[in-house]
């Protein structure tokens, strides 16, 4: 049955596939020259409008397949290391905005998922989804206390089909890599597994809400960024009830004119929360699109965003932190050979690597950029340069910071729409600089060394154990070292002899054989 529903999809997919002409851009490759006549016999490649770029052929196909499909695009969109500009282009352009499925449905979810009667838990329930995306949907609500939430349902049966696509992908993958050689560089089976990994992430709405209550918790003191409340007693796996929040959706842009709103403020308060986290916290959003961030209306002087949706986040090491911070820095100063040489220190660079080469093909990304006015140069494309020069040179970029260069990449955009004039640079600088001194001189250094005092204080007591085992074992390795160097002469003597006896008795051997082949001969 398995393989019959395996078979089923396949043919839908082929057909969708057909109808976008994406046969053309397989068959296009050099991979398939021999094979290019095929195109021809495809039936919508007479009626396809052929003013349609490939990317947006691509796009519009993935949207035909379902929301699975979808979310995919989304994903792999963001890494532009490892597909075309003009592709990526395309799949970013992918909207959460698919057909929602019924409320009485989700109620039925619901229900099923706090084992009691609606009414038990929600004063009202709005049974037309406020938003739908590809994985859930999201219903208004009224607790019994007079709370006001937003109830976010995952899909029915998503598991399932999310596990069944994801099974056809890897089956893909795995044939690309095992037959096209050239496919490799592309790495489509580590695609395929992260992919699956974010999905997975996603369909545990309990995990999503405990990334909120993280950020919550980040910015408790602060009014720059409004996370919502969730309320845990009413949450499931797969049901999240959370404070429903209100604002100006921040990428209506006119709307937020019309308020008087300070359309500086509210991109440089964009930047500094997206620093915060990343350098402050090592904890930071990493689906930041303008859906899903809002302006609160009651103060435009100083605003307060508010943002939702947390099922993609991101966090940094202290040792991808310091990459990033002293790589901005080091860049921005045209400093080629300290780039180099961090990636040398972070252990990125594989050790045949010259040294020489990867700066000069540092340099030649970069210098055309910094060309540019200051207030021009992105962060996020200077980032994404980077990881493509790093994938020439072999170096496995680690998927945090790809989803930082992506989260990057949409502030920087979004910033740039509310502000056009402003200088990114001048704006991060601050946070970056903040963090670099945190981590270096004395007060970094009794920093250390008081949150490591309670582990050093527990060790403690077993350091004389510790230290007799290891001058035990020194010692015995002294007396083996020396016994060995008694011994080596006596086995050196023993082998000469051992030697000696050998070739007498071959010699003994030898002489009787000749006398008895000259007595045969005679």
């Amino acid at each position: 049955m398995k393989i019959i529903t395996r078979a089923i999809r396949l043919i839908r997919i082929n057909f969708i596939l057909m109808r976008y002409n994406i046969d053309e851009i397989v068959l296009g490759t050099h991979w398939f020259a021999p094979l290019r006549f095929l195109i021809f016999l495809n039936p919508f490649y007479w009626t396809l409008d052929k003013n349609m770029s490939r990317g947006e052929r691509i796009r519009r196909a993935l949207e035909d397949l379902g929301p699975i499909f979808v979310k995919v695009g989304q994903i792999v969109s963001t890494r532009r290391d490892f597909i075309p500009d003009d592709i990526a282009n395309e799949l970013a352009k992918l909207q959460d905005q698919v057909p929602p499925f019924s409320g009485s449905k989700a109620q039925s979810i619901i229900e099923k998922a706090l084992g009691c009667p609606i009414e038990e838990t929600f004063l009202s329930f709005d049974a037309n989804a406020l938003a739908s995306a590809s994985i859930a949907q999201v219903h208004a609500a009224t607790l019994l206390n007079g709370d006001e939430v937003a109830v976010k349902v995952l899909r029915p049966h998503i598991r399932t089909l999310i596990d069944r696509d994801l099974d056809l992908l890897l089956s893909l993958a795995k044939a690309a890599e095992r037959y096209f050689n050239q496919a490799r560089d592309f790495k489509p089976i580590q695609m395929v597994e992260e992919i699956a990994q974010t999905l997975h992430d996603e369909l545990d709405l309990l995990r999503e809400g405990a990334n909120a209550s993280q950020l919550k918790r980040n910015f408790a003191n602060t009014r720059s960024l409004y996370v919502p409340t969730i309320y845990w007693d009413a949450s499931r796996i797969n049901v999240l009830v959370m404070e429903r929040i209100y604002g100006i959706p921040i990428h209506h842009i006119a709307q937020l004119k019309a308020s008087g709103a300070n359309m500086q403020k509210i991109a440089e308060r964009c930047i500094e929360i997206f620093f915060t986290q990343v350098f402050r916290d090592s904890f930071f959003h990493a689906d930041l699109h303008p859906g899903n961030i809002f302006v609160a209306s009651d103060n435009w002087h100083d605003p307060i965003i508010k943002i939702v949706d947390f099922g993609i986040v991101g966090s940094l090491s202290q040792n991808d932190q310091r990459y990033l911070a002293e790589n901005m820095i080091a860049f921005f100063k045209r400093d080629y050979q300290r780039v180099a040489e961090l990636h040398i220190a972070c252990g990125w660079l594989p050790p045949d690597t010259r040294v020489d080469q990867f700066e000069g093909a540092i340099r030649a990304v970069s210098e055309p950029i910094f060309e540019r006015p200051l207030k021009d140069i992105s962060f996020g494309k200077l980032l994404l340069r980077l990881f493509q020069v790093a994938r020439r040179f072999h170096i496995n970029i680690q998927p945090q910071l790809i989803l930082l260069q992506k989260t990057l990449l949409s502030i920087e955009g979004l910033s740039r729409q509310l502000a056009p004039e402003l200088d990114l640079w001048t704006a991060a600088t601050p946070h970056i600089e903040k963090w670099l001194k945190k981590q270096v001189g004395t007060r970094a250094f009794l920093k250390r060394l008081r949150n490591n005092f309670p582990t050093w204080s527990e060790q403690l007591p077993e350091m004389p154990g510790l230290l007799y085992e290891v001058l035990k074992e020194s010692r015995h390795q002294q007396e083996k070292f020396r016994f060995e160097q008694i011994q080596a002469p006596r086995q050196i003597a023993s082998k000469k002899h051992h030697w000696c006896y050998f070739l007498m008795g071959a010699g003994i051997t030898l002489f009787i054989s000749a006398t008895w082949y000259i007595l045969m001969l005679r």
